[in-house]
């Protein structure tokens, strides 16, 4: 730094002494030999002689004021010379007073350093993303942010260079950069490098996961399926996500799925969901639930329609009646696609409705049951009836038989029913007496509930003990023996 002080104040020196003589003599010469020389093209004349006694004259002039004019140049000389010095001491003393910090700041050289590694960011598509750089000890260097993959420069200090509008640079504490990614899109995954322009140049990554909910496709989905009982079915679901999505069938109402086995099972995993040898059992809507983690699951229903032709199942075929009486008959038909469901008679005739047949059918999915309720039987009600089922697959039908009861088979029933509720009380009644049951103690109240079970219609029937039942005749058998013993021998 004092060298180069020196050497400045040398160049400062050798032109003030080049300006100071130089110009002096040019202004001697334009002075003088103006005066003494003729112009171009111009002859001494006859009156040269006056001409040259005048500028005999005029030379004598220029060397009187040319010797002052060089007396005149030393002393200036002199006079620059000195002050010349005097300028150089005091930026010499300058040098030397200046404080030791200029010299220091010039010659101080930075060695930037990464704080910490750039941590991994994940985010949701739509969502916002920062990546952070923190640096240490940046000095005049500058920091840039960079897409990896493609290269492309990003940011350089707080200046962002990308057309993306969706790209932001925060600078804060003279230290930390922070890349803002707005409105995050899928194809914004992978590497972002924060770089500093040493030399070698100084870098570190960070890589941005961006996560995709669960999408199902509606292409390679299945759709509602119609398909005939007994053949193989594959429902198939697609779904995009990253990351990529689980793949679970359910059915919709939450009954067990029967797999092939015959094992029954809640749910079933994977993109694709096989039943070999399909039945009306696997009707239904299915939903395949497709989920990866990131928020919401999605769902798609497919619905499985297997179709059948009819089948009727009758509970009672024989029905008994009695003239007057109230009765229904009753027919179960499955059948898909839906049947058509009616009664005839013996003939053929459809029954009607409406008067005294009153004909109802109760639809539950491909199940039906058919009842037809006679208002009050009569002689021509009673023959066969037939439950027909009908749909585009096929036909079938169930008979009924509805036969006249006589009135003694009537009287019969109810003498019966009397007679056991009869034998019930008189059996409680026996029961009480060889238990010594009391009724206001509360133990043999427990003992008695103990042993009523229930029948049907509601009715409750007390058991009679087994000893109660049998004590009378032991009794007498005992006394029989007794007295037999007691007789003479003969």
């Amino acid at each position: 730094m004092h060298m180069m002080a020196v050497i400045l104040l040398f160049r400062i020196s050798i032109t003030a002494h080049v300006w100071n003589g130089g110009s002096v003599r040019k202004s001697e010469v334009s002075v003088c030999g103006a005066d003494t020389q003729p112009f171009p093209g111009q002859s001494y004349g006859s009156r040269g002689k006056r001409r040259r006694r005048r500028r005999r004259r005029l030379g004598k002039k220029c060397r009187i004021v040319e010797d002052s004019g060089t007396s005149r140049k030393n002393s200036e000389q002199i006079m620059n010379n000195s002050t010349l010095g005097a300028v150089l001491l005091a930026l010499l003393f300058c040098l030397h007073t200046v404080p030791s910090t200029v010299s220091s700041e010039v010659t101080v050289i930075t060695d930037p350093k990464f704080s910490a590694p750039i941590a991994n960011v994940t985010a949701a598509v739509g969502r916002e993303a920062t990546l952070t750089c923190v640096v240490h000890d940046l000095g005049a260097y500058k920091v840039a942010w960079l897409r990896v993959d493609t290269q492309t420069i990003l940011t350089i200090q707080n200046h962002v260079i990308t057309k993306n509008k969706r790209i932001g640079i925060l600078y804060t504490e003279k230290k930390t950069w922070q890349l803002r990614i707005r409105d995050i899109r899928e194809s914004d995954k992978g590497w972002y490098m924060c770089q500093i322009n040493t030399d070698p140049m100084k870098s570190q990554t960070g890589y941005l996961d961006v996560v995709v909910p669960p999408d199902i496709l509606d292409y390679p989905t299945s759709t509602d399926m119609v398909v005939r009982e007994g053949s193989n079915v594959t429902l198939r679901c697609a779904a995009t996500g990253s990351p990529a999505p689980t793949i679970v069938w359910r059915r919709e109402g939450g009954e067990n799925i029967s797999l092939q086995d015959g094992e029954l099972v809640p749910s079933v995993e994977g993109p694709t969901f096989s039943i070999p040898r399909v039945n009306r059992l696997h009707m239904g809507a299915y939903l395949c639930i497709a989920s990866n983690g990131v928020p919401p699951s999605v769902s798609k229903r497919v619905m499985l329609i297997v179709h059948f032709p009819p089948m009727i199942w009758v509970p009672n075929q024989l029905v008994g009646a009695i003239d007057g009486q109230r009765m229904t008959l009753e027919c179960h038909s499955e059948a898909y696609p839906k049947s058509i469901n009616y009664w005839t008679r013996e003939k053929g005739d459809i029954v009607p409705q409406g008067g005294k047949y009153e004909p109802v059918l109760i639809d539950n999915a491909y199940k039906v049951v058919m009842k037809l309720s006679i208002k009050v039987v009569s002689q021509a009600d009673f023959g066969s009836y037939k439950c027909i089922a009908k749909n585009s697959l096929g036909e079938t039908d169930g008979t009924i038989k509805l036969y006249k009861l006589p009135k003694s088979a009537i009287n019969s029933v109810e003498a019966f029913e009397g007679r056991r509720k009869n034998k019930s009380r008189k059996g409680s009644t026996t029961f009480y007496e060889t238990n010594d049951v009391i009724e206001d103690d509360p133990e043999s109240t427990s003992r008695r509930k103990d042993l009523i079970v229930g029948g049907r219609n509601d009715e409750s029937f007390e058991i009679s003990s087994p000893a109660a039942t049998l004590a009378p005749p032991l009794v007498v058998l005992f006394v029989l023996v007794s007295c037999t013993s007691m007789l003479p021998t003969v």
